[in-house]
């Protein structure tokens, strides 16, 4: 298999499945007369997620064990133009045979608006098997702006999201009436462009996950095809159906294999969980 195409693969485990290095910014966003701009931005009732929740995954690529993900969310200790936050840092490592020929080591943090449930900044740090990304994105939302820290600003939505509080987010949407089909649209910033990330509604079913049986909702995130995917509803994802909707599984069909990812840990959830039986 070629490098750039491992490159894709690793990053699609790591990164799409709705998803080494310590932090030592400080988000440094100021406050002043900007605050009474962001007390008018958006507030979502929810409980959903709370500070203290970890989701920790194993992943497969094929039969091997490919890597581990971990998602914790924590209280930030400043405020951001007046507002609360939370500190989400995501983790995503290779193990196994596959950490010999192919070491991955990935973090992933967004400062989340507690209320608001959009990012002000994003720090990505990647390393693929000697592929590097660096990012530390401001999100001015109150202006709608982007500022990608290396000199360059964009224009987006108010509200819009990064790769990782996308996740959160649509953790938030009421899926109680949503209807088979029904395509459900996100707007995030990712790669210094405006993606909007799509996923489509299939129904409710019951799925087993190390023994445990959940009640889910499942959907098909729209990928793109022809690179990666031959079909763009390759990927299938469950969430749990109840008020938590944490991933339990996800499932992909690529053009040189398949990926799965299972939960293994669920910590501090806000809400009980769907759960059927455990046998």
């Amino acid at each position: 298999m070629k490098t750039s195409m491992k490159i894709k693969l690793v990053s699609l485990t790591f990164l799409v499945f709705f998803m080494s290095f310590t932090m030592q910014n400080d988000p440094g966003m100021g406050d002043g007369n900007e605050n009474e701009a962001a007390k008018q931005l958006r507030k979502i009732k929810h409980h959903t997620f709370q500070p203290g929740e970890v989701l920790e995954y194993r992943l497969h690529y094929g039969f091997v064990e490919a890597g581990t993900a971990r998602l914790e969310v924590k209280k930030y200790d400043k405020k951001i133009f007046g507002r609360e936050v939370y500190h989400v840092v995501g983790t995503g490592r290779s193990r196994g045979a596959f950490d010999w020929f192919f070491k991955v080591r990935d973090r992933y943090e967004t400062y989340l608006d507690a209320q608001g449930v959009f990012p002000w900044y994003f720090v990505r740090r990647v390393n693929e098997g000697g592929y590097i990304i660096n990012q530390d994105y401001k999100f001015y939302q109150h202006k709608q702006i982007v500022d990608n820290g290396e000199g360059k600003t964009f224009q987006v939505p108010v509200a819009v999201q990064d790769m990782l509080s996308a996740f959160y987010f649509a953790r938030t949407i009421d899926f109680s009436n949503a209807q088979p089909g029904q395509i459900y649209t996100i707007e995030a910033f990712v790669d210094d462009e405006l993606w909007p990330l799509k996923i489509k509604f299939m129904g409710r079913e019951t799925v087993k996950v190390d023994g445990v049986k959940y009640r889910c909702l499942k959907f098909h995130p729209v990928v793109q095809q022809g690179r990666i995917f031959s079909s763009e509803e390759d990927l299938n994802v469950w969430v749990t159906d109840d008020d938590n909707k944490v991933p339990v599984l996800a499932e992909a069909k690529i053009l040189v294999g398949s990926i799965k990812m299972e939960v293994t840990k669920m910590e501090n959830l806000a809400n009980p969980v769907a759960i059927v039986n455990k046998e």
